[in-house]
C-alpha cells in the first residue's frame, strides 16, 4: 500500500500532448469519472538485483543508483532453521519474526521456538550467531499469528552491557555484552536473558502471569517458580502487549527494567535480575485514557491502545538512577519518569493532546468527510526534543460517496523555554512543521493492519521516515524539493517479507548512515541515500471530491496510466506468496522501471497490431519495432509480453452492469472469454507473419513462454468456466426447480473458491474495488497461479472440517477436478501448440512453479487425509475420493518433473526439490495402491468389474493407471508392489526392460528386494536376461557377485572377488592392508575355514582364467593370505586360556594384530612366525611399520642367552664349523635366514630395502645422524658389549644360509 509509482513527472507532457481517447460509452452509472489510485508494481526480485559475482569495488560504479544494495546474509544457523521451517508450514501460516536494533546494532529473528541473534554489521554473521532456546512457558499453541502480518507474536528489547559499543563507537565497535528482554504479545510472558554473550547468563528468566488476578509466577535459573502476591494480567480479553522497552538499572550487573503496554489501558513494569522476575501495574489516572477532553467533549477508548512505548532519551546518552519515556495513545501523548534506584516508580509527567479541536496543537478532529483517526507509532530523536508520530485518518468523501486512508506524519518539537523537571499543567510541544501527509487517498484496511504499522527515523537522506506496513513492505518517505516523495522497498515473492529497519550507525556525530533493512528470507539490505533522492516519486494527488487536480482526467486516461505503472513489473499476487516468485523473477535484472521508450515501443505495437487486426497486414512491422528498441527487454517487462498480457486481462465493459450470479447466468462470460482467445491467437499471428516470433524465439525466450503460457492460462481459464457451467447445471437438475439456476451457480467450493481469489485480487487492485468478484476472477486471466496459492493457504475455508465427510469428499472433489481442469487444459494447450513455443531447456513453466505445486499438494493431502483418517465413509464416495486423487496425483506429479528437470537444465540446486517430489510421490502412489486393494480384498461392488474374475485379474484392471504413473515418475515401489500381487513376472521384467532410470533404473530396484528378502536364487536367475545391471547391483554385495561372474565366465574377477571376500571382516586383503580400503561386508563368514575355503576357491578361479601377466603374483597373494590364517590357527592354540577366550573363531586380525600377538608370548617359534608375516605381506606394509620390526628383532635377539653363549665359546673354543652348528639353533640365525637368505619367500621386494643387515649397506635414510639397520638394533642389546661378535655372525650366516652349503671363511663379518 506504501508502493511506489512511476515517475509522471517525465510523462505528463508526453500524455498531454497525446491524443484523447475516445469516451468509454459503457462506462458504469454514476461512476466518477477517476478511480481510486491505481496499485503500484513492485520491483523486480530482489534475489535478481543481487550480483553476488561482482566485486565490492565495482558496485559503486556498475550498480543502479536507485537500487538497494545487498549488505549482508543471514547466519548458517538461521537459513537452515527457516529452511526446516518454511518447508513444514504453509506459506500463508509460516510466520518469522524478527527485528534490528539501532542501539546495538544487533539483529533477531524468532523461527520456531528459537531465537537467533547477530550483529548486521559483522562480515560473518555465522560466526558471532547467538542462538537460545525459548522456554516452553512462553510459547502458545498459536505461536504464528492468525492475521496476515508477520511479526505480531514478539517484542523485543535489548540491554546493552558494553560501554565500548555505544554512542559512536557502536559503528566500529560490535557489542560483546548485552542482556535480552523477550515478551509474547499473546501470553504476555516475560523471559529475560542476562547477558547472551556469557555462559552463565545465556540461561533464561521466565514470568508468567495467571489470569486469576492474584498470582503472578517466576521461573529462576534452577525451574523453581515462586509466587508473588501481585494483581496478574486478565489473559482474556483484548488485552495484549502492544510495546516493550527496557532499560538497564544503574549500580546492579545484569539488572534492568522494562516496560509494556497493553490493549486494555495497562502499563506493566517487570524488574529483571538473573534470578527472577518481578513485575507490578500501573493503575487508573496514570494509564486510562482520560474519559473527557480539553474540550469537554466525550472521548470513546479504542481497542488497541495505548499503541506505543518509547523512550526520550537514547540509552547512551543518560545514564542516571530516573529516566523519562513516552507513551501514545489514541488522542495524546504522554510523558512519564521511571525511577530505576532504588525502586522502579513510574509517574506521570505531562500529557499533550494531539487529535481534538485545536489545529496548531496537532491534528484537528470532526473535519469535513473525516471519520476517524488512528496515532498509529511514535518515534523520537536521539535529543529527545523532536517527535514524530504516525497517523492514519479514514475518510469518505461526501460527493461519491467512496472511502479511503489518509497517512500523514505529525512531527512535534519541545517548547523553548518550558520547564518539565516537575508536573506541567501548561502546553510542552508545538508542532515543528505542517502535517506532512504520505498518502492522500489509499485504500482502506482493516485495524489490525494498521496496527501492524511501524514508523522508524534517522535514516540518509536528513528528516526522513520509514515505514514498515503490515504487508510486509517498507517505505521511505522524504521531504523533497518542496514535496513528499516515497521509496519503496518492496520484496517479491521468493525474498518474504520486511521484519524490521533501521538506520547504519555513522562515524560522524549527530548523523545516522543509510537504512538497512531486516527482511524474511534475502537477508539485510541497505538503500543508498542517492536511490531515496533519485527513486522517490510524489505520492498520489488525486481525489474523488474535489476538482481540478492536477491528476485528474477521464476513465480512459486513468486506465492508460495504469498501464504505464503496470509496466514496471507484474502486479504480485500478495505478499505471502513465498516461493512462487521462481515464476517472476526478474530476468532482466539490470531494469528497474519504465522509461519513455518503453511506452513509445508499446504504443507502436499496440499500433501495429491494430491495424493487423484491421487490414490483415504486416507492413513492415518487423523493422519499425526493432528500430524503436521493442527487443531490448525480456521476460515480464518485454513489450510484447506486456501486450499479450493487457489482450487476456482486459475488464469486460459489458460486465459492468450486472451483479452477482447474473454474470454467471449469461453466456456472456464464456463468450468474452473466447474473444480474447480468439484475439491472442490472432497476436500468435501477428508475431508470426511479421517475423517478431522468429526473433523471440531465439533471442527472448523467457518473453516468448509468457506469450505463450498466457494462452495456457486462457484456455484453463475457459475449460474453468465450462466446468462450473458443468456443475450448475447438475445442480439445477437434481434440485430439478427450474428457479435453482442462481443458488446452484452461489454454491459449491469451487464459487466459493472463485469468491475468495477474486477479493483477493480487488483487495490488490483498488481500482478493481467497484467490481464483482466473480467479474474480476474471469477477466484477470494472467493471475491465475492465485487459484493455487488459495488453495494453499486456504483449504480450512473451502473445506469446512467440521462438515459430513461426505461433504467435505464432495468438496474436495471439486476443487480436484477444478484445478486439475486447469492445468490439463494448459498442458494440452502446449501439446496443440508445440511449434509456438521457444526451447523449453532451463525454462520453467508457470504450472511447474511452487505456489502451483503446493496448491495442488494441499488438496491432495487432505484428500489422503480423509482416505486414511474416515474408515466410515460410504464405499461409493470412497471409491470416487479414489478417482479424482489419482488424477489429481498425475498432474501434481507431472509438474514436479517438470520443475526438477529446469533446475537440472539451469544447473540449479535441486536434491532438495528431488526429495520433496520422491516423498510426496510415495504418499500419493503408496495411498491411492492400498485403496485399490482394499476394495479388491473386500469384493466390493463399487468397482464396475466383473466379480466372477480372479481377484489378479481385477487388481490388474484397476491399476492399470497407477500403474502408467507410476512408471512415468519412477514409483518403483508401487510397480514392485502391483507386479508382486499379481504375479506377474512377465510384466515385472517388461517393466524392467522400459524403466532404466538412474542408478540402474527399476532392474535395481528389483534385485534390492529380492536381496532384502533373500531370494538369492530368482536374483540370479534375473542376471542371466539382465547381466550388467545386475553386475551394477552386485558390487555391493560381492557374496553373490563371484557366483554371477562365474556365470559371465569372468575368472580373473571372480577369483579378486572371492579374495577381498575372503578377507573382508577387515575390509582388506591382508597381503595388501595398508594399500586398499574396499569397504565390504560380508555376512556369511563365521569361521576361519570359510574364509580358507574362499581363498582356495580364488585359486581355482585363477587357474580357471589360465596364464595371464599377473596371474603368478596373484597366486603367490592369495598363498600368503592362506598361510597367515594358518598362522592364526597355529597362534590361537597357543595363547593361554584366558587369552584365547577373548578372541572368537571369525575374526580376522590384521597382520600388525598377529606379529604383536608373536611376540607378546614368549615362544621362540612364535617370535620367527612374527617374520614371516612381514614377508608374506608386502613392502609397503614394512616400509610403514618399521618400528614394529625392529620390535621383532629385539625380541628375537632376547630369545637366546648371548652371554652364555659367549662364555661358552671362549671356554671351549670353538671353531668355524662349532661356532655355526651352535648358532644354527639361534632365532637370530633363523630370522636372518628367513627375511635374508637365498631361499626367503618374500612378496615384493627383499627386505634389504627397508632394513639392512649391516650399517654399512644402510641406505634407507638419508640423514646422516639416523642409522636403519639389523646391526645397529643389535647394538642395542645388553649383552651386545660381549657377545656382539657372535650375534653378528649369526645374523651374517643366515642371510647365506641354504641348507645345502655353509660358507667357509666368515670373515666378511668383521
Amino acid at each position: 500500500m506504501f508502493s511506489p509509482g512511476i515517475k509522471r513527472s517525465s510523462n505528463r507532457k508526453a500524455a498531454a500532448a497525446a491524443p484523447a481517447p475516445a469516451p468509454d460509452n459503457n462506462s458504469i452509472p454514476n461512476r466518477p469519472a477517476t478511480g481510486t489510485p491505481a496499485p503500484w508494481a513492485p520491483r523486480l526480485s530482489v534475489l535478481a538485483r543481487t550480483q553476488l559475482t561482482k566485486k565490492s569495488e565495482e558496485k559503486a560504479s556498475d550498480a543502479d543508483p536507485i537500487k538497494p544494495v545487498y549488505v549482508g546474509e543471514f547466519p548458517e544457523v538461521v537459513r537452515d532453521e527457516q529452511a526446516n521451517f518454511l518447508r513444514s508450514h504453509i506459506p500463508g501460516d509460516a510466520s518469522i519474526s524478527g527485528g534490528m536494533d539501532k542501539e546495538t546494532c544487533l539483529s533477531w529473528i524468532i523461527c520456531r521456538n528459537r531465537l537467533f541473534i547477530w550483529s548486521h554489521l559483522s562480515s560473518s554473521p555465522s560466526k558471532d550467531c547467538v542462538v537460545l532456546q525459548l522456554p516452553l512457558d512462553c510459547l502458545d499453541d498459536g505461536a504464528h499469528s492468525n492475521s496476515g502480518y508477520h511479526g505480531t507474536n514478539w517484542l523485543l528489547c535489548f540491554l546493552n552491557w558494553d560501554p565500548t559499543s555505544r554512542g559512536r563507537n557502536k559503528a566500529v565497535q560490535s557489542c560483546k555484552s548485552a542482556g535480552v528482554v523477550l515478551c509474547n504479545q499473546k501470553t504476555r510472558a516475560v523471559t529475560y536473558w542476562p547477558d547472551i554473550y556469557n555462559e552463565g547468563g545465556s540461561v533464561p528468566v521466565t514470568c508468567m502471569l495467571s489470569s486469576d488476578e492474584s498470582e503472578v509466577t517466576s521461573f529462576s535459573v534452577d525451574g523453581k517458580s515462586t509466587p508473588n502476591r501481585r494483581s496478574a494480567i486478565n489473559t482474556m480479553g483484548s488485552n495484549s502487549f502492544n510495546s516493550l522497552i527496557a532499560c538497564a538499572r544503574p549500580t546492579s550487573q545484569h539488572v534492568s527494567v522494562a516496560l509494556a503496554c497493553s490493549s486494555n489501558g495497562e502499563l506493566w513494569c517487570f524488574y529483571c535480575t538473573p534470578t527472577e522476575i518481578q513485575c507490578s501495574k500501573v493503575y487508573q489516572d496514570t494509564l486510562y485514557l482520560s474519559s473527557h477532553g480539553s474540550d469537554g467533549s466525550q472521548f470513546v477508548r479504542s481497542k488497541g491502545y495505548p499503541r506505543s512505548l518509547i523512550w526520550r532519551f537514547s540509552p547512551h546518552s543518560m545514564d542516571d538512577s530516573e529516566r523519562q519515556f513516552f507513551l501514545l495513545t489514541d488522542h495524546e501523548i504522554q510523558c512519564f519518569s521511571i525511577k530505576l534506584h532504588p525502586d522502579s516508580n513510574v509517574s506521570k509527567i505531562w500529557s499533550h493532546e494531539i487529535v481534538g479541536t485545536d489545529s496548531d496543537l496537532g491534528i484537528k478532529k470532526d473535519l469535513a468527510g473525516q471519520k476517524r483517526i488512528w496515532p498509529l507509532d511514535v518515534q523520537v530523536d536521539d535529543h529527545g526534543k523532536v517527535i514524530t508520530v504516525l497517523v492514519a485518518t479514514f475518510c469518505k468523501d461526501r460527493v461519491s460517496s467512496s472511502s479511503y486512508t489518509q497517512y500523514s506524519l505529525l512531527t512535534m518539537q519541545y517548547k523553548s523555554g518550558v520547564n518539565i523537571s516537575s508536573d506541567v499543567h501548561e502546553r510542552v510541544l508545538e508542532k515543528k512543521a505542517p502535517i506532512q501527509v504520505i498518502i492522500p487517498k489509499a485504500r482502506v484496511e482493516d485495524e489490525d493492519f494498521l496496527f501492524s504499522m511501524r514508523l522508524r527515523i534517522g535514516g540518509k537522506p536528513s528528516g526522513s521516515t520509514l515505514i514498515i506496513s503490515g504487508d510486509g513492505t517498507a517505505t521511505v518517505s522524504h521531504y523533497f524539493r518542496n514535496s513528499t516523495r516515497l521509496y519503496q522497498f518492496d520484496l517479491p515473492y521468493d525474498a518474504g517479507n520486511v521484519l524490521d529497519a533501521s538506520a547504519l550507525p555513522s562515524t560522524n556525530d549527530g548523523e545516522d548512515g543509510a537504512w538497512i533493512v531486516l527482511t524474511e528470507k534475502a537477508g539485510i539490505w541497505a538503500i543508498p541515500e542517492k536511490a531515496v533522492v533519485l527513486g522517490g516519486v510524489e505520492p498520489p494527488e488525486r481525489s474523488l471530491s474535489r476538482k481540478g487536480s492536477s491528476n485528474e482526467g477521464s476513465t480512459l486516461e486513468e486506465r492508460r496510466n495504469l498501464t504505464f505503472a503496470s509496466n514496471v513489473a507484474p502486479r504480485r499476487v500478495s505478499s505471502e506468496a513465498g516461493d512462487s516468485g521462481d515464476r517472476k523473477k526478474a530476468v532482466m535484472n539490470r531494469i528497474s522501471r519504465r522509461t519513455s521508450h518503453d511506452e513509445e515501443s508499446e504504443a507502436l505495437l499496440g499500433q501495429l497490431f491494430h491495424d493487423f487486426l484491421l487490414t490483415g497486414q504486416v507492413d513492415a512491422s518487423y523493422e519499425k519495432l526493432q528500430s524503436s528498441g521493442a527487443f531490448e527487454r525480456d521476460g515480464e517487462t518485454n513489450v510484447f509480453t506486456r501486450t499479450s498480457k493487457s489482450i487476456i486481462d482486459t475488464l469486460a465493459k459489458h460486465w459492468t452492469t450486472t451483479r452477482g450470479a447474473e454474470i454467471l447466468a449469461m453466456t456472456m462470460v464464456s463468450n468474452q472469454l473466447m474473444e480474447k482467445q480468439e484475439k491472442h491467437q490472432r497476436f500468435l499471428q501477428f508475431l508470426a507473419l511479421s517475423k517478431c516470433h522468429e526473433e523471440l524465439c531465439t533471442k527472448q525466450r523467457q518473453s516468448l513462454l509468457t506469450i505463450m503460457e498466457h494462452g495456457e492460462k486462457l484456455s484453463g481459464m475457459i475449460q474453468l468456466r465450462e466446468l462450473q457451467n458443468t456443475i450448475s447445471q447438475n445442480r439445477s437438475n437434481m434440485s430439478g426447480s427450474p428457479h435453482s439456476s442462481s443458488e446452484a451457480q452461489l454454491s459449491g467450493a469451487l464459487w466459493d473458491l472463485i469468491q475468495l481469489v477474486g477479493e483477493r485480487a480487488r483487495r490488490n487492485t483498488v481500482l478493481l474495488m467497484d467490481r464483482d468478484n466473480a467479474e474480476v476472477f474471469y477477466s484477470k486471466v494472467s493471475d491465475l497461479e492465485e487459484v493455487f496459492y488459495c488453495l494453499h493457504s486456504y483449504l480450512t475455508y473451502l473445506i469446512n472440517e467440521e462438515q459430513p465427510h461426505e461433504a467435505q469428499i464432495k468438496r474436495a472433489c471439486e476443487l480436484s477436478n477444478a484445478v486439475v481442469s486447469i492445468v490439463r487444459s494448459a498442458m494440452l494447450y502446449r501439446n496443440e501448440h508445440h511449434m509456438w513455443y521457444p526451447l523449453s531447456q532451463g525454462l520453467t513453466s508457470w504450472y511447474c512453479q511452487p505456489v502451483v505445486r503446493n496448491g495442488l499438494w494441499r488438496i491432495a493431502s487432505f484428500m489422503l487425509q480423509l482416505l486414511d483418517g474416515t474408515s466410515e465413509l460410504e464405499l461409493s464416495a470412497k471409491s470416487d475420493l479414489c478417482a479424482h486423487l489419482e488424477v489429481l496425483a498425475e498432474v501434481l506429479l507431472e509438474a514436479y518433473a517438470g520443475a526438477v528437470t529446469a533446475k537440472v537444465e539451469r544447473g540449479g540446486e535441486h536434491k532438495g526439490l528431488l526429495d520433496e517430489y520422491w516423498n510426496r510421490r510415495d504418499s500419493l502412489l503408496n495411498s491411492l495402491y492400498k485403496q485399490v486393494k482394499y476394495f479388491v480384498e473386500g469384493g466390493h461392488q463399487v468397482l464396475n468389474v466383473r466379480t466372477d474374475e480372479p481377484d489378479e485379474e481385477i487388481l490388474r484392471k484397476l491399476t492399470s493407471n497407477l500403474l502408467s504413473i507410476s512408471k512415468r515418475h519412477e514409483g518403483y515401489n508401487t510397480m514392485w508392489s502391483i507386479c508382486c500381487d499379481i504375479n506377474d513376472s512377465a510384466l515385472l521384467r517388461n517393466l524392467m526392460h522400459d524403466s532404466m532410470g538412474p542408478k540402474g533404473g527399476f532392474s535395481y530396484f528389483v534385485f534390492k528386494q529380492l536381496y532384502e528378502k533373500r531370494q538369492i536364487s530368482k536374483l540370479l536367475r534375473l542376471g542371466e536376461e539382465f547381466q550388467e545391471e545386475l553386475s551394477i547391483f552386485l558390487k555391493h554385495h560381492r557374496n553373490l557377485l563371484w557366483l554371477h561372474e562365474l556365470f559371465l565366465h569372468q575368472f580373473s574377477s571372480a577369483s579378486e572377488t572371492l579374495h577381498v571376500l575372503a578377507l573382508s571382516q577387515d575390509e582388506t586383503s591382508i597381503s595388501e592392508a595398508e594399500e586398499t580400503t574396499d569397504h565390504v561386508q560380508n555376512r556369511f563368514i563365521t569361521t576361519l575355514a570359510d574364509r580358507k575355503r574362499l581363498l582356495n576357491l580364488s585359486k581355482i578361479a585363477i587357474m580357471a582364467a589360465g596364464k595371464t601377466t599377473d596371474s603368478e603374483t596373484k597366486m603367490k597373494r592369495i598363498e600368503a593370505d592362506l598361510k597367515i590364517l594358518k598362522l592364526q590357527e597355529e597362534i590361537l592354540k597357543v595363547l593361554p586360556a584366558n587369552e584365547a577366550n577373548q578372541y572368537d573363531g571369525q575374526r580376522l586380525f590384521r597382520p600388525e594384530e598377529l606379529i604383536e600377538l608373536c611376540f607378546k608370548v614368549q615362544n621362540p617359534e612364535l617370535a620367527l612366525r612374527g617374520f614371516d608375516v612381514f614377508a608374506w605381506t608386502s613392502s609397503s606394509f614394512r616400509r610403514s611399520h618399521r618400528n614394529l620390526l625392529e620390535e621383532c628383532w629385539k625380541n628375537a635377539a632376547d630369545q637366546d642367552d648371548w652371554g652364555q653363549l659367549h662364555q661358552a665359546s671362549k671356554d671351549e673354543g670353538w671353531s668355524d664349523e662349532e661356532t655355526l652348528q651352535q648358532l644354527r639353533d639361534t632365532v637370530l640365525f633363523q630370522a636372518s635366514s628367513s627375511c635374508y637368505g637365498p631361499n626367503a619367500e618374500i612378496i615384493d621386494e627383499g627386505f634389504d630395502a627397508v632394513l639392512p643387515l649391516r650399517k654399512e649397506n644402510s641406505e634407507v635414510s638419508a640423514l646422516e645422524d639416523l642409522d636403519f639397520s639389523v646391526e645397529a638394533i643389535l647394538m642395542q642389546h645388553k649383552d651386545y658389549p660381549d657377545a656382539g661378535k657372535l650375534m653378528l655372525t649369526a645374523i651374517m650366516l643366515g642371510s647365506v644360509h641354504d641348507n645345502s652349503k655353509v660358507e667357509e671363511n666368515p670373515s666378511s663379518m668383521e
